[in-house]
């Protein structure tokens, strides 16, 4: 069992939580139960286990999916973890290297986003939708931030995530669907069932001129509130999915 924070895995465990450190190595940090066990769904390469036994308990129900796991006192696992009450199992997880499907039909585009929560969110919902991927221009690509994964739900996992550019979108052979406040035809007006790319940006900024003028259309979600003149970028994203996934039923 290790049982000092000093320990060189560790150690190599805490330096994974900045993203310089994931991206140039290749590896992220899963933690929790679920998770774990939805990223070896998903065939993630799992290059190592740890788990606190006291802090799980003998009577977890998947406790089998730790068969193999180095055990760490209740004190070392709460130094590697980034969450404030850890489960208490955390595994070292090889980053998935995913392109975008050549017959995709359905893909989201994230302009922009620079909250990992917000990130994760959108990979929750087009994994929930079906998309066929989730690209991000702009922005912080890091899916692989605990608080993308966490708000995914393991999305990420699953789903082909890929940095891409304003001239890549451009390329791509789909219609291109911006949405931007104010635009004259509804979200609900437009024909989502071709091949279509959903692109949403900040809510703070919403998308740039470059973006717009890239757009085949541009749609409105329409508001009725008294002070919200926006949406969250992780909610639009989500009512557009769906509303492409309604289309095509």
């Amino acid at each position: 069992m290790i049982t000092s924070v000093d320990n060189a895995r560790v150690k190599e465990v805490v330096r994974l939580r900045r993203s310089r450190e994931r991206r140039g190595r290749g590896l992220f940090v899963v933690e929790g139960m679920r998770e774990l066990e939805r990223a070896r769904s998903a065939g993630l390469g799992i290059h190592a286990v740890y788990a606190a036994p006291e802090l799980i308990g003998d009577a977890h129900p998947h406790r089998e999916t730790l068969d193999g796991a180095e055990e760490v006192s209740a004190r070392v696992l709460k130094h590697m973890s980034y969450r404030a009450e850890p489960e208490g199992v955390l595994a070292v997880v090889e980053a998935p290297q995913r392109e975008l499907p050549a017959d995709a039909t359905l893909v989201l585009v994230a302009v922009g986003v620079e909250k990992p929560g917000n990130l994760g969110a959108m990979a929750r919902s087009a994994e929930a939708a079906g998309a066929d991927a989730l690209l991000v221009a702009e922005g912080a690509f890091d899916p692989w931030n605990p608080n993308a994964i966490r708000a995914s739900t393991g999305a990420v996992f699953s789903l082909p995530i890929a940095a891409t550019t304003l001239d890549d979108v451009r390329a791509l052979p789909v219609r291109r669907v911006a949405a931007v406040v104010g635009a004259e035809q509804l979200y609900t007006d437009v024909d989502l069932t071709a091949p279509t790319a959903l692109i949403v940006g900040a809510e703070d900024e919403g998308l740039s001129d470059d973006w717009r003028a890239a757009a085949d259309s541009t749609v409105a979600i329409p508001m009725n509130g008294r002070t919200t003149d926006s949406l969250n970028a992780s909610v639009a994203a989500g009512i557009l999915l769906f509303e492409a996934v309604r289309q095509r039923r």
